[in-house]
């Protein structure tokens, strides 16, 4: 199979014989460790189903997030390329415009493909074509506020598309809110288990194969319906086909050929399982999403012993709710990723799962703000741009004492330029009143946490993926908000870095006289008495951030020198303004010239006596 013309040289028998063969290749990729594995091997079935009915790439299949779309790459040209995948220069981990014609849209984030879906079907018509558009989205996806502003809209519009409902009750965690409980409890309404023969009649207009088909599928899968008083989709002005077994796709091919050709916009629910065809993954899909390196014979693997920051993070604010009945922690759908689990289970009356809807985390956080609780917001810094307006209108005017646990800050490495968190520096440094620190350490991490429980105003620690080290239980250090701290003696040049940057400048300046490293631990504010001493003894300044150059904390460093009116030369290292592909970690950092060796140089440019070589 290298192209979708391929795939349509088997016949219908075939089909099931390929699903194995493309779950196989999947697995074998995924057991590598770190790539997107139960999402992927779901949604298998449905994707061979729709590349063998569909014209790809004139016909735009639209994959929500593209965790679940590994099948799609190697039925799409790509096989032979997928054990590069999220590896330097190779596939990237979801779809991507610039990388296939078959890939519709690009993306990383969840809950865009269908207004993409919609934008593409208008020009479509515009433009006097009459290609497919089909966007493939997930029921976890389906609770952000964009999906269902988009569906409202798709409705109204009445264009001739399909929305695939790929629905596993699950996202990366278990799924929340009402419109899960609603796709639940479908199959359990007395209207619902009675309503095949009104079901029936009501395609029977359409195609009455179509509806012989849905009559056979209810006692095998799960059945049709379309009472527009019950159904939220039907309310919005879309035909709903479903549910339908996700994982026979004989008869999916059979049900897309029809579909495809109704007018108007259709939703074709199709139900999943998350992991299909690993037992080990099918049993545990939420470890089995992204796992780390496994045997895919016996699901084997080697647990890892590393604390991770995310880890430290939710060790801290189940100890902090232990003693501060006003914490409660709020999560867009990142229990997992953002080390919550064993919060949740500790207070589970003072934590909230709003699903994939970041600004429904912020503004709730507000409310109970505004109601004297002191929220925390656990959340990945790319997912925090969605919620910027959030941040401004609904925190920050009113001063409110809401956290911001940011996790990933800085790039993230193999989930490359769509999860990258390399501008919350930038946009947060422009809010008023908005305080930031970036801890070195688990401990200044705490510290950070209990300080902003404890203090009025609205606060953010930024604290990037991968480990740090584990401290003891009831470990709290006092620091004072808005200093920083020396760790480096030296006054000819000054390295100023913060967070996952200052480990960079502590390996550049080991060893060289006069190089000092201060640990500039908040952005804001700045800690303005040292930056004048600094800017009265050194010869020249270094700021490191592990953030765009645009906006970021050497840009605050500059204009708190302006505003002083101290003149002493700076040298600004971060984040260049691109995109930064996915890579490792250290492989960007060095590309972007953050690393210790990128610094030694720009030390040497500044007249550093640095040892050939080092």
């Amino acid at each position: 199979m290298d192209s979708p013309d391929d795939l349509k040289l088997l016949s219908r028998d075939q089909l099931p014989e390929l699903t194995r063969e493309v779950r196989d290749e999947i697995v074998r990729v995924c057991s590598q460790g770190g790539l997107h594995l139960a999402s992927s091997l779901g949604a298998t079935d449905l994707v061979v189903a729709l590349h063998y009915v569909l014209n790809s790439p004139r016909d735009r299949i639209l994959f929500d997030v593209g965790h679940q779309a590994y099948a799609h790459k190697i039925l799409t040209g790509r096989r032979r390329q997928m054990p590069t995948i999220k590896k330097e220069g190779g596939l990237s981990g979801f779809t991507k415009v610039s990388e296939s014609p078959h890939d519709a849209i690009t993306v990383g984030h969840a809950s865009t493909s269908l207004a993409n879906a919609l934008g593409m079907a208008l020009a479509r018509d515009a433009q006097g074509q009459d290609h497919k558009v089909v966007a493939v989205i997930g029921d976890g996806s389906l609770t952000g506020g964009m999906a269902l502003a988009a569906l409202n809209t798709i409705g109204d519009m009445n264009r001739k598309m399909l929305i695939v409902l790929n629905d596993n009750e699950m996202s990366i965690s278990e799924n929340v809110g009402a419109m899960n409980k609603f796709m639940r409890g479908l199959q359990v309404q007395k209207w619902f288990q009675e309503g095949e023969g009104a079901g029936k009649k009501a395609v029977e207009a359409v195609s009455k194969p179509l509806a012989n088909f849905m009559s056979r599928a209810k006692s095998s899968t799960r059945h049709f319906f379309d009472p527009a008083s019950v159904n939220p989709f039907a309310a919005m002005g879309l035909r709903y086909v479903g549910p339908v077994d996700g994982h026979n796709v004989q008869e999916l091919v059979w049900l897309l050929e029809r579909l495809l050709d109704l007018d108007g916009p259709t939703i074709l629910h199709v139900v999943t399982r998350k992991g299909k065809g690993l037992s080990y993954a099918e049993a545990d899909p939420i470890y089995w999403h992204g796992p780390a390196k496994f045997d895919p014979e016996t699901g084997e693997f080697k647990p890892s012993d590393a604390y991770s920051w995310s880890a430290a993070f939710g060790d801290a604010v189940t100890e902090l709710a232990a003693h501060d009945p006003r914490t409660f922690v709020i999560t867009p759908a990142m229990r997992e990723g953002s080390g919550l689990v064993g919060y949740s289970k500790a207070h589970p009356h003072r934590y909230l799962d709003v699903g994939i809807a970041e600004e429904v985390a912020v503004t709730t956080a507000a409310g109970m703000a505004l109601q004297g609780l002191r929220p925390i917001v656990a959340i990945y810094s790319s997912f925090l741009q969605r919620a910027y307006d959030q941040v401004l209108h609904d925190v920050a005017i009113e001063n409110l004492n809401v956290t911001f646990a940011i996790d990933r800050a800085g790039i993230v490495g193999a989930d490359g330029a769509t999860h990258n968190g390399v501008f919350d520096l930038s946009f947060l440094r422009s809010i008023p009143g908005l305080h930031i620190g970036l801890p070195r350490d688990a401990a200044e991490l705490r510290a950070m946490l209990k300080y902003a429980q404890e203090h009025p105003g609205p606060f953010a620690v930024r604290y990037p993926r991968g480990n740090t080290e584990r401290v003891p239980e009831g470990t709290w250090p006092d620091i004072a908000w808005g200093a920083w701290e020396r760790l480096k003696a030296g006054d000819d040049v000054v390295i100023l870095a913060g967070g996952k940057a200052l480990d960079y400048a502590l390996k550049a300046a080991a060893g060289l006289d006069g190089v000092g490293v201060v640990n500039a631990r908040f952005v804001k504010p700045l800690d303005e008495k040292m930056l004048r001493e600094l800017a009265g003894t050194a010869r020249a300044l270094v700021t490191v951030e592990d953030n765009t150059v645009v906006g970021g904390f050497g840009s605050a460093v500059l204009e708190t020198l302006n505003a002083l009116k101290l003149n002493v030369p700076v040298r600004v290292l971060g984040i260049p303004d691109e995109f930064q592909e996915h890579a490792t970690v250290e492989s960007v950092h060095a590309r972007a010239g953050i690393d210790a060796q990128a610094i030694r140089t720009v030390l040497a440019e500044l007249g550093v006596d640095v040892p050939l070589g080092v």
